[in-house]
């Protein structure tokens, strides 16, 4: 694991050397250097990476200041997972959908094998739901979700966590998904131009939107193209859920239908299994206690500070194939939350 303190090495290493120096100014108590912890995100401009820097205060506060958190942008979330997982960071930005795919080996997770131990359920911190938008201008093309079928469309950035979800919503409605990559800061430019026909969006928990969709929507007019009746029905029966969202939790203008409609997602900050027990316990208990300050920081975080346990449960419960990491555990057990069906993974 890569929790690293440097020892503070001064010139006095003889006791002759040490009797000679005694009267000069004696070594700071801190002098050994805070120890790092590496919390992986998405790439900058994203959701998970805007939010992480006020979460990093938060946890370094819990741990004493013993340790410095860093946050480090990566091109998506499942990069992030395999950068924790190789040893490059020890807490990773992730999703039930991402943990799915590296559970079961599948989509960008096929064939992988970590170096480090794996990702082990740790921190469930909000909900996003992935929908479907289009130019303003082109809306009236476009009445469902199969009207974007086999038309080039930006699905959010190729391996983020919403990119999957609609990868898995398409394939559940039989869709043709063809995602065309482009940069985020490119997106009102692809939707006017025409390079893409339509663009997925997110909100989390209702309220917030991604940095380049705030973007998007001063540059130009969008409509929210929500999903019909039966897409709906399908999307259920595959045991994906349908959220409905109030527009104006997150949009500053008009963007179609009163009420909106997108899969949804649970997102969290998930460390390896040779975290210290201790470290995760704290970052969660930090995280609890200060629920409400989360959200005076981004409204994002509401349904978690209106049910912190539920969201962690609910987020166990997305994969239970996948063990709880030990401090997650203790702090359930406390709050009497524990399902003895789920499995404590093994800290090393």
């Amino acid at each position: 694991m890569m929790l690293k303190t440097k020892l503070f090495t001064g010139a006095a290493s003889a006791a002759a050397i040490a009797l000679m120096l005694a009267a000069a100014t004696p070594q700071p108590a801190d002098a050994q250097e805070r120890k790092s912890i590496r919390w992986t995100t998405s790439a900058v401009g994203s959701y998970g990476y805007t939010i992480a820097a006020q979460m990093a205060k938060i946890l370094e506060q819990a741990l004493g200041g013993e340790y410095t958190v860093t946050v480090q942008p990566y091109t998506s979330p499942t990069v992030a997972m395999k950068a924790v997982m190789n040893g490059e960071g020890e807490i990773a930005y992730t999703a039930d959908v991402g943990m799915t795919q590296f559970a079961e080996r599948t989509g960008g997770f096929k064939d992988y094998k970590p170096t480090k131990p794996e990702l082990a359920h740790s921190w469930y911190a909000y909900p996003m739901e992935t929908m479907m938008a289009t130019s303003a201008k082109d809306a009236s093309k476009f009445k469902c979700w199969k009207d974007f079928s086999g038309k080039p469309v930006f699905f959010t950035t190729a391996g983020f966590m919403n990119w999957l979800n609609m990868q898995r919503s398409f394939k559940a409605l039989g869709y043709d998904f063809k995602h065309v990559q482009i940069d985020t800061k490119s997106n009102s430019d692809a939707l006017k131009a025409g390079t893409v026909v339509g663009s997925a969006t997110y909100t989390t928990a209702g309220k917030s939107l991604a940095p380049y969709w705030k973007e998007t929507e001063i540059q130009m007019d969008i409509t929210v193209i929500n999903p019909c009746p039966d897409e709906v029905a399908k999307l259920k029966a595959a045991g994906l859920g349908v959220s409905d969202v109030d527009p104006k939790g997150a949009f500053t203008k008009d963007v179609g239908p009163k009420t909106l409609q997108g899969v949804p997602i649970l997102f969290g900050y998930n460390a390896r299994l040779d975290m210290p027990e201790e470290i995760v316990y704290k970052m969660i208990k930090a995280f609890y206690e200060k629920k409400d300050d989360l959200v005076k920081l981004d409204a994002g975080f509401t349904p978690m500070a209106k049910d912190f346990i539920g969201m962690q449960v609910q987020g166990i419960n997305a994969n239970p194939q996948i063990p709880v990491h030990p401090g997650l555990a203790k702090f359930l057990k406390e709050h009497k939350a524990w399902n003895d069906k789920w499995t404590i993974g093994k800290t090393s």
